[in-house]
């Protein structure tokens, strides 16, 4: 089990948005999510090297309405939290060896997969199962590590007969999400938010109608101001694992479920044509004898 509050989450995901003093505020939350329900006002500051307003603003841009809201949600964050210690804690190292290596990464993604699940909205996942579940056709956008995730959601919704389209090569995405229409969703995907050829293309499908929903790690980041809907994942990125697999796990999460939950409302077409496409690879497969 993981021992990160949720409010540390939402302020990890809120850091790219925050302003320089702000992100300071921000980090002392995530690094003392445990004992920061004790600070004052004033030591909060202090040990951020901020001003007292600087933490108000904190407060609000994290949803908050002040410091004794914020204060008090982590005071019942921590009474609620496994006070075991983390198993395996800290980045990876150059001097870690092998076996340390090992237990960092898989500590490090299922708690990726565990905080995603924690985190998200299900209000905003059934809006979203909802229009991809109703849509013509689904435009699916992401390059570099977010390509792989998109491919996959691409291959989901095509086994259950759903009309849907990964593109990477930004030049085919974006002369595709130019034919969409109100009937079509774009889904964008990008885990910080900010890559500009997933943004452009996800930006030319609204600007024809389609309904657009961004899945990223930070809220408040450039991807989803072009979004009607907004999935969010909880990854952290460590030294040697920008694009790690942590958040490709966090976003193949959100994505499964986002296809189960599709799969349900459309049962009866999704189990025909998952009978018939089984049917058709069967005999590729290998048998025993």
């Amino acid at each position: 089990m993981t021992d990160r509050s949720p409010t540390e989450v939402r302020a990890r995901g809120l850091l790219p948005s925050l302003s320089p003093a702000e992100r300071r505020v921000a980090q002392v939350i995530i690094d003392e999510a445990a004992t920061a329900s004790r600070l004052t006002i004033s030591d909060l500051a202090a040990r951020a090297r901020s001003s007292e307003t600087t933490v108000i603003r904190f407060c609000r841009a994290m949803g908050f309405s002040g410091y004794p809201q914020l204060r008090l949600t982590l005071a019942a964050e921590a009474g609620r939290a496994d006070l075991d210690a983390e198993p395996v804690g800290g980045d990876i190292s150059e001097t870690d060896d092998l076996a340390q290596v090992v237990k960092k990464i898989a500590f490090a993604d299922a708690r990726a997969v565990e905080e995603t699940a924690t985190q998200i909205d299900i209000a905003v996942l059934e809006q979203v199962v909802e229009v991809v579940a109703g849509a013509r056709r689904v435009d699916i956008y992401g390059v570099g590590a977010s390509a792989f995730v998109a491919a996959d959601f691409q291959q989901k919704l095509h086994r259950i007969g759903r009309i849907a389209y990964a593109w990477s090569d930004m030049h085919m995405a974006l002369t595709s999400a130019a034919l969409l229409d109100e009937r079509d969703v774009a889904f964008g995907v990008s885990h910080t938010g900010t890559t500009v050829d997933t943004i452009e293309a996800f930006t030319e499908a609204g600007r024809h109608g389609a309904r657009t929903v961004a899945l990223t790690n930070f809220p408040k980041s450039p991807i989803t101001r072009a979004a009607d809907l907004v999935l969010t994942t909880a990854a952290r990125e460590t030294t040697f694992r920008s694009g790690a697999m942590s958040s490709r796990l966090a976003q193949l999460t959100v994505i499964d479920c986002v296809f189960v939950g599709v799969a349900q409302r459309t049962y009866p077409e999704t189990r025909a044509a998952l009978d018939v496409t089984y049917e058709a690879v069967r005999s590729r497969h290998v048998r025993n004898s």
